[in-house]
Order: C-alpha cells, then structure tokens, then sequence
C-alpha cells in the first residue's frame, strides 16, 4: 500500500501532541468518526510532506512525553511545539491521557504548560479536563471516572486502578491542586455554574478568567453540553487571539467536533468505520497491570489465545535479555505457525509479582524507586518492541494489539511506522489503526494501542474475532 492519500482542499483545523501513543490513537479516532481527514505521525511533518500526502483537516503527533522526566520534557518538547505552530492550525492541543495521571517527576503536565507559556503562547492556556464519551467528568475541578472493573464511577483518587498506577498514582482528584504540585504558575477554573448559564454569561465568565493573569484555566466537563460550549470557547478564542495552545483529554477533540457540528459546519465523513472484519489470528502484547487488563487476558486465554508469560526482569538484564527475547521470539512464531492467536504479558493484575522484581533489580543498582519505574518501564517497552518486530518480520501477520500506555509507545516507536489512520471502532478511546509504511513487514497492518483501563473484558477477543456488521 501506497503512503499517497486522496487529496483533500480542506484547510488544517486542528494540530495535537499526544503524550502517549494509545491517547494519540483515542483523538484521531474522535477526529476521524466526526468525519475528519487526518492522520496521526510519529514525527511532525512538515507543511510541505503534508500537502504530498494530500492534504488533513487535522494532524496528530504520537509522543512519549508521558513517560519523560521534566529534563527530558525540556530537551523534546520546545521543538515539536515550534514545528506543530509552523503548521499554522487555529487550535495546538498538548492531548493527556482522559485521567490525567502524571506527577512531578514523570509525565509532568505542569512542565508541558511552562514550556508552553516560556515559548510559543503568552494567553492563558484552556485545560479541558472531562470526557463524557469515556465516562470521564470534571465537576468543580475534581475528576471523575467510571472503572472498567466494576462499572461505577470513581473520583480519581478513589479509582480501584489510576489511584494505584505503578508509575503516576493519582493521589489528588482535585486537578487544580494536582497541577499545583507539577508547576508553580498560577492556575485557575470555570466550574459547572458559570457553564449552565446563557451563552453570555459564559462568555462574560470565560473573558474574566483570561483577564487575571493566571496562566491555566480549568473547564468543568460533566456532560455532553458542557463539553460543546467548551468547544465554542475554543473556536471564539482562537478567532480573537490566533492560534490556541490547550491542554486535555481527548474531550478537546469532542468538543471542536460537536461545536462544528451545531454551526452545520462538518466535513463530509469519507467512510463507515463501524465494523471490523474478523481476522483468524493475532498478537497481543499486554505491559499493563491493571485488574481490567488482566480481566481481559484471562478473557482471551478462555478463548483459545495461547499465553506467553514474560519473566520481565530477565527482559532488561544486560546479560539475559537477548537470549530472553529469542526464546520468546521463537516461540510466538511457533504457535503463529499453528494458527493460533498469541497473548503475552509481563503482569496479570496488581499482584503480579514480575514488575516489582524487575523494579528491584534496578534500585539494587543504584537507582532510586521512581528512576526505576522510568528507566525501567522504557527499557522494558522497547525491549518488548524488539520482540513485536522480529515477530512481524517473520511471520505474515496482519493485526497487532498493545496494551499499556506506556508499552505501545515504546513498542511503536521501535517498529517505526510512517503514520497510522483510524480502520475501525474497536472500544472507546481504542480503535484499531491501519499503518502506513513503506517497510514491508508493517505495509497494511492493523495496529490497536490501548491503554490499561480502555475497553471491556472481551476486548483482545474482538480485535480477532471483529464486531457484527
């Protein structure tokens, strides 16, 4: 498959950064079902690359900074944030994760803001928090979330899984006070009574907000209204003060989309996306320890996928890993070769001894324990990646699926795709991708990044099995 797209006459409208890849893959797909033409990058392209492969009405770069200490924030963050302005979109959004895990030491969302506001934008920076469709809301500043564990919903430092995240906690479900301790820039909110108002009185409050000096601005998301009067704000901004930069959850895209949609002003959709065809095998790969993925390994496993455990110290041991990874290697091409779909893993739950063996195996060298969980989390995915590659180079397998934030950032970034357009809704905030690439092992796969908490206990089964037409 060519990498040359349709072209399109439609002017860029909106150009994201996401800290992770599977929050990446979430935007493009609000993007995309809205009936945008978009496409998401491992590097930001150029104006020029752009109009190459056709044309956008909206681009996204998949990044890593959710896993970078604040230095290594500092070092990649300034120039993607200069080349994605070049671009010359109305709206730049810094895309989280929709639970807005993060802290001081990795993933610092408070960094992201500084470089920001220290280079490409001096207005006060929209922080869109809630995202009703993930059944994420933002209420008075405090974050809500449903848990895929049990169906209820959560304020976030109560959530049976993002208030124990192995590597950003979510210790506070305020998330003005949670950014407090990421930056020292003064912050501030419009919560839900200044949103349920008319339009001007919205307005009036959104305006005296800016006027403060303070340089984030907080926006309550409780509902799907909300999250459209949040999108008119972002457009009016931005037709007053140029180009936008703002920080959030994929609730920024839904917002954008649905304010288009009430001024009758959507691209026409090019496509359905609401089936996907089943496969008859795939590789799954799973780095996550949350109760939900292990809920869906298990899942998978009762449907017939073969299981492969991974002893994930012996994985980043300088003098184990590669005997380690050919071992594995091996046998995942052996079980492809029967026809048989493959899970692996480096943990089953929270429980899961594996990850704090690894993790000891670092702080028995020297390192602190949140070194470890950095160092050691990124070596791992990477390692991880090595293993996907050689698999894929081997075999002619065409769908592949990555649980874990962090993992499928790693594990992308070392298969190194072009870019990746959305094919199919798989589950919310996870839908399958089509890679675009001249490499001939990757030319057409379909990839699936899903964070731990995304999806249902059937998922993995769906990525082979399909949806019903």
């Amino acid at each position: 498959m060519s990498t040359k797209l349709e072209p399109s006459d439609a002017a860029l409208r909106l150009a994201f950064y996401g800290d992770d890849f599977t929050g990446s893959t979430d935007a493009l797909e609000v993007l995309a079902f809205a009936g945008l033409r978009c496409a998401l990058f491992l590097k930001t392209p150029s104006s020029e690359r752009l109009s190459q492969l056709g044309g956008f009405d909206a681009i996204g770069v998949a990044g890593d900074s959710r896993g970078m200490s604040p230095s290594e924030m500092e070092a990649s963050l300034p120039s993607v944030f200069e080349a994605l302005r070049a671009l010359n979109a109305p709206i730049l959004h810094y895309k989280v994760c929709s639970t807005f895990d993060s802290g001081p030491a990795i993933g610092s969302i408070g960094k992201a803001l500084e470089i920001a506001r220290a280079g490409i934008t001096g207005h006060p920076v929209p922080i869109v928090a809630g995202t009703p469709a993930l059944k994420r809301y933002c209420a008075f500043g405090n974050l809500f979330a449903r848990s895929g564990t049990d169906n209820k919903t959560y304020r976030i430092d109560r959530h049976p899984i993002m208030s124990v995240h192995p590597v950003t906690p979510m210790l506070e479900g305020d998330l003005l006070r949670h950014l407090a301790l990421q930056t020292n820039l003064p912050l501030s909110g419009i919560f839900l009574p200044s949103l349920e108002g008319p339009r001007e009185e919205v307005d009036r409050a959104w305006w005296e907000a800016t006027s403060t000096g303070d340089a984030g601005i907080l926006l309550d998301t409780v509902t799907p209204r909300h999250l459209t009067e949040v999108g008119r704000i972002l457009d009016s901004y931005a037709k007053t003060v140029g180009s936008v930069f703002t920080i959030g959850s994929s609730g920024v895209e839904y917002a954008l989309t649905q304010w288009w949609r009430e001024l009758g002003d959507p691209p026409n959709a090019q496509r359905s996306y609401d089936r996907i065809a089943p496969t008859s095998q795939i590789l799954a790969i799973s780095g996550s320890a949350s109760p939900l993925s292990s809920a869906q390994i298990d899942t998978a496993i009762a449907a017939g996928f073969a299981e492969i455990a991974i002893d994930a110290k012996a994985l980043v041991r300088e003098d184990s890993w590669q005997q380690t990874a050919q071992g594995i290697v091996a046998r995942t091409i052996a079980l492809l070769s029967e026809g048989r779909s493959v899970i692996m893993h480096t943990a089953r739950g929270p429980r899961d001894t594996r990850i704090a063996e690894m993790l000891e195996y670092f702080t028995a060298d020297g390192l602190t324990r949140d070194d470890a969980r950095h160092q050691g989390g990124r070596l791992l995915g990477q390692r991880l990646g090595a293993i996907a590659n050689e698999v894929l180079e081997a075999t002619h397998l065409r769908r592949l699926v990555l649980s874990g934030g962090d993992t499928s950032s790693q594990v992308t970034q070392v298969l190194g795709p072009d870019a990746l357009e959305i094919d199919g809704r798989l589950a919310a905030g996870a839908p399958l991708c089509r890679v675009l690439s001249d490499k001939p092992h990757l030319r057409d796969l379909q990839l699936a990044l899903k964070g731990g908490q995304m999806g249902d206990e059937n998922f993995f089964v769906i990525a082979r099995d399909g949806t019903p037409r």
